[in-house]
């Protein structure tokens, strides 16, 4: 059998412990899983990697990648996100005199940790003044969940920090009902394949933290296969994205070519 006429999972390098459990699911499927360009070129290719890597590779490889509106956190209820956010610019978000969480929408930057900022001054200096970044009032969580989201459905989840610190478990049942209350009144404004993060807040109260593209995302104590079907919807061929992801798919970005990337 020709290996070639097997769906491929690109799988870019380094390959974490997620990327390796979501490797032997799709294996067990009978995809092949590869990691250089020449393996996945002209066929039907699924990624699971970087979103600096995925910008340089997308489009040679056909791909259709789906990820959040950068503004949804900001326009989540008030009841929902139990905090104020807004999307602004790195240049705006320079002038703060007070203490704010600060993020990029979803692609991780490396020189912007997601962090408490004590102040504007305080972000970094040399990033682009036009970035686009997510101001978010301080909240504490004391637990955080991830739910991989399908056709408005939690397909899988995880707790994955307490306090702050890396700590899987299994989804607890209270994070699964208020996900469905989330997804109840935001799903319309989702990809059909996404990861949304909920968590309880330390006043006992539920809240929104994020919602990210499953392509790029952990699944710490997930079932991977489960996982796998969102990662499948939310990073395959350009051509079988449905008409109502169309506006979710990432824009082809211009990035210089990553080593790792093969």
């Amino acid at each position: 059998m020709d290996d070639r006429a097997a769906p491929a999972l690109f799988v870019n390098p380094p390959r974490t412990t997620t990327a390796e459990l979501i490797a032997q699911a799709a294996v067990w499927r009978g995809h092949d899983v590869v990691a250089h360009v020449k393996q996945a070129e002209g066929r039907e290719t699924y990624w699971y990697g970087g979103p600096l890597a995925a910008d340089v590779l997308s489009g040679r490889l056909g791909l259709g990648l789906l990820e959040p509106a950068d503004d949804w956190l900001a326009t989540v209820e008030q009841p929902l996100l139990r905090r104020t956010v807004r999307l602004t610019t790195l240049a705006e978000a320079r002038s703060l005199r007070e203490p704010a969480f600060v993020k990029p929408p979803s692609a991780k930057l490396d020189p912007l940790p997601a962090a408490v900022y004590a102040e504007g001054s305080a972000l970094p200096a040399t990033l682009d003044p036009a970035t686009a970044v997510l101001v978010s009032e301080v909240v504490e969580f004391a637990a955080e969940y991830r739910l991989f989201v399908l056709d408005g459905e939690v397909a899988a989840g995880s707790r994955y920090a307490v306090y702050g610190h890396p700590d899987p478990a299994p989804l607890h049942a209270r994070a699964r009902g208020f996900a469905r209350e989330v997804l109840d009144a935001t799903a319309d404004a989702l990809p059909s394949a996404v990861c949304v993060d909920v968590g309880r807040l330390t006043d006992g109260g539920w809240a929104v933290v994020e919602a990210n593209m499953p392509w790029f995302a952990h699944c710490y104590a997930a079932e991977p296969d489960r996982v796998l079907d969102v990662v499948l919807r939310a990073a395959g061929p350009l051509g079988r994205v449905a008409d109502r992801d169309l506006p979710f798919v990432r824009p082809t970005r211009t990035r210089p070519k990553e080593p790792a990337a093969g």
